[in-house]
């Protein structure tokens, strides 16, 4: 799905060099799974935070179904980190060891509080990934988000809604991405973080830009979330980074044990909506 519109004037393209060319469109492609996201050890032995458990946990999601990995890589003591020494190692160990599907890197405050720190980190990688997070709720977003285009990184731009904002032109984090003059349907997705299910805000999505649209939840609103992505055919999002239960409220035991989840939940959403027709 995209979501299509009139947006800030005067769209202007950023130069891609040739291997965002190689980054598809996902928007209708299986899920995407964030592998371990801002949790911790404390959220328990199922989220892989190590290098060697990364990579596992990635290669038996992909292998039950997930279309792209997100993770957020940490350094041996476990800190979130953007740094090159960090970030390539592990892109490059997830990629040997055979995850082919595009790979995402959280930019996020969460790895570097100082937005000129979050710069200077994305603009020193050795090894790119294939896309990454950029969260407009956090300052900088927008000059983030240049330079990673400007290195050939696709953008996903993680906009918060909640049903007291809406999807209003002037609402927050909204408006800051309405605002960013970049338009390029290839290369920036806008990832919708929902606080529940509420079909008007994504109703109230169709004037914006024409890029492609991930809709996600966390916790109690991940798996309502995913159902309404699936029955508005956008792009959706489960792993142990967003959810920790299965849609019975049992304990998940794997990412891949949650993609499997999510393919079922899509599947009986979408036979849902062909049914109504």
């Amino acid at each position: 799905m995209s979501v299509r519109g009139q947006g800030a004037a005067g769209p202007e393209q950023v130069p891609a060099p040739d291997r965002a060319a190689s980054v598809p469109d996902r928007a209708s492609a299986p899920v995407l799974v964030s592998l371990n996201g801002g949790r911790g050890a404390a959220d328990g032995a199922a989220v892989p935070l190590s290098p060697p458990d990364v990579v596992e946990a990635a290669l038996a999601a992909v292998a039950a179904g997930a279309g792209e990995v997100l993770v957020h890589p940490r350094t041996p003591c476990g800190r979130e980190s953007l740094s090159p020494r960090v970030v390539g190692p592990l892109l490059e160990a997830m990629r040997g060891a055979g995850v082919f599907v595009p790979l995402s890197v959280s930019a996020g405050i969460g790895a570097e509080p100082d937005p000129a720190g979050r710069l200077e980190r994305v603009r020193s990688w050795t090894v790119l990934p294939d896309r990454a997070v950029v969260h407009f709720a956090e300052p900088g977003a927008e000059e983030l988000g240049r330079a990673l285009l400007a290195r050939g990184v696709a953008v996903d731009a993680v906009v918060p809604l909640r049903g007291e904002d809406g999807a209003r032109p002037g609402a927050g984090p909204l408006a800051r991405f309405l605002a960013w003059p970049v338009r390029d349907p290839g290369r920036v997705r806008l990832s919708v973080e929902l606080a529940a299910a509420d079909p008007g805000l994504v109703a109230g999505l169709r004037w914006l830009p024409p890029v492609p649209l991930l809709l996600f939840g966390r916790e109690a609103a991940a798996w309502p979330v995913l159902r309404l992505a699936a029955r508005c055919g956008a792009a959706a999002r489960t792993g142990l980074g967003d959810v920790l239960h299965l849609p019975d409220d049992r304990p998940a035991r794997s990412n891949a044990e949650l993609v499997e989840a999510a393919a079922r939940e899509i599947a009986a959403a979408g036979a849902t909506t062909a049914g109504s027709r």
